[in-house]
């Protein structure tokens, strides 16, 4: 019973530890401390890369040295992981994390979400010289899709686009290579991620299928209650659409604006 005892409140001591040891800095710690803490994921190029002088960089990078300018702080970016950038944020580790967090119900469980940074359209991309209305008009025998083996994308043109000529590649630039030669019709995938790609290819006239399959909203990840930061970082973002800080810098990393570009609303 004694051991039992001891080992229980031992338990509770740990717990006790971590617990207080995960506590979300306020915005006013923050400004005290004079640093702001942001949580990249360099798996996610150009969201945020290693440059030559193995500095982080990107888009992620840049508008989170604004915020941290317009917070009047210094930013330490962190490298984080997709599977750890949601505990690094969750325990305090970081203040707040970037590298694509796509808002969703099970997520909002753990974080909170500040208004959204940035879109991410799954859609289509083909060129002027074979254009589609819709994503589903590609499901047919005359359509060759040049996809990226094992990707999402990938996964869901086979399964919702049975009909049309899959050709799988093992990378990105083989497969826009392959649209821009002409070899294939089209690509599905989150476009905004295939500016890079089509800028290498300067005589071809892309074109985006206007119906897209989804558009996703990114926003930044803030510890569960840590409303002071939160409701700052929304004024702050708000200011950075009105501004076009936010489209402008997108075109500078990805080489294209956004497809759908979020809309700044003052209530929020």
């Amino acid at each position: 019973m004694f051991n039992k005892l001891i080992k229980s409140l031992f338990a509770f001591l740990i717990f006790l530890s971590l617990t207080l040891s995960a506590q979300a800095r306020s915005l006013d710690e923050i400004m005290k401390s004079g640093v702001l803490k942001m949580g990249v994921n360099p798996g996610l190029p150009p969201l945020a890369k290693y440059n030559e002088k193995n500095e982080l960089v990107g888009f992620d990078a840049d508008i989170g040295a604004k915020l941290a300018e317009m917070l009047g702080v210094e930013l330490e970016l962190v490298k984080v992981g997709s599977p750890d950038r949601i505990p690094f944020v969750a325990t305090g580790k970081i203040d707040i994390v970037m590298g694509a967090l796509t808002r969703n119900y099970k997520r909002q469980k753990i974080v909170d979400y500040t208004v959204p940074v940035h879109t991410e359209v799954f859609g289509a991309l083909t060129t002027s010289k074979k254009p589609f209305a819709d994503v589903m008009d590609m499901n047919s025998a005359d359509v060759k899709l040049a996809q990226v083996r094992g990707s999402m994308p990938a996964g869901w043109a086979q399964k919702n686009l049975p009909n049309a000529k899959i050709t799988l590649f093992d990378n990105y630039p083989d497969a826009m290579r392959s649209i821009a030669q002409g070899r294939a019709d089209a690509i599905v995938d989150v476009v905004d991620f295939l500016g890079e790609h089509m800028n290498k290819h300067k005589n071809v006239e892309w074109q985006v299928v206007d119906k897209a399959i989804d558009t996703w909203y990114c926003g930044i990840g803030v510890k569960k209650n840590n409303a002071s930061l939160q409701q700052w970082l929304n004024v702050a973002l708000y200011t950075l659409h009105r501004a076009d800080f936010v489209d402008q810098t997108w075109e500078k990393w990805f080489g294209i604006r956004q497809i759908h570009s979020v809309q700044p609303q003052p209530y929020f």
